[in-house]
């Protein structure tokens, strides 16, 4: 597997925090209403998408400090991406274009609550989004290769804290993408309701 810089990883890595930070923050400029609408019944609203994103960040924000706090390690010049970790990167990634080709089912406990509080959910995700960025600084003296961070799928299956940090910020990444044809999804039926009001 081809080697990255440990450091320009995680500066890219911030960066792409701080642009969903940007994008969270703009959502709270929008009507509550449109975030808890869901464009179908089998279609999640923002608030839902928000709050499967939260479950996740309430599991790896917390294996991460942890490990980051327990294991004394040395940062490394170079990282080397594991093939699970990579398979997972590359498996949530949005496509060129920010587009999702391959659709997934979430886990059962990783599912939403039927209607989730928009601003509760938005103002957690917000909190996880800094801690997060908090941690991809601690990381910058500690070794991305040798920290394991447990999956969220089972305690057995573990990745490097880099892979960890690449799975889980493509994995937010994903989901602002869903976030965005939700919302274009929402606003088309909001007008044809008031069309045919």
């Amino acid at each position: 597997m081809k080697k990255i810089n440990s450091h320009s990883l995680l500066d890219q890595l911030q960066s792409d925090v701080r642009e969903i930070i940007l994008q969270a923050t703009a959502l709270g400029q929008k009507d509550r209403h449109l975030l808890e609408q869901q464009p179908s019944n089998d279609k999640w609203s923002v608030a839902q998408v928000l709050e499967h994103l939260n479950f996740y960040s309430s599991f790896y924000i917390p294996a991460i400090e942890k490990k980051l706090h327990l294991h004394q390690s040395v940062s490394q010049t170079q990282f080397s991406p594991g093939w699970l970790g990579n398979y997972f990167t590359k498996l949530m990634k949005p496509s060129a274009g920010n587009r999702i080709v391959k659709k997934m089912k979430s886990p059962q406990n990783a599912l939403p609550s039927a209607q989730p509080d928009a601003g509760k959910m938005l103002e957690e995700f917000l909190q996880h989004q800094h801690q997060l960025l908090n941690l991809l600084q601690i990381a910058k003296s500690a070794s991305l290769d040798t920290i394991r961070i447990p999956t969220s799928l089972s305690e057995l299956i573990q990745l490097k804290l880099g892979d960890t940090f690449r799975f889980f910020i493509a994995h937010e990444q994903r989901h602002f993408v869903q976030i965005r044809n939700v919302l274009h999804a929402v606003r088309h039926t909001v007008k044809e309701e008031e069309i045919f009001a």
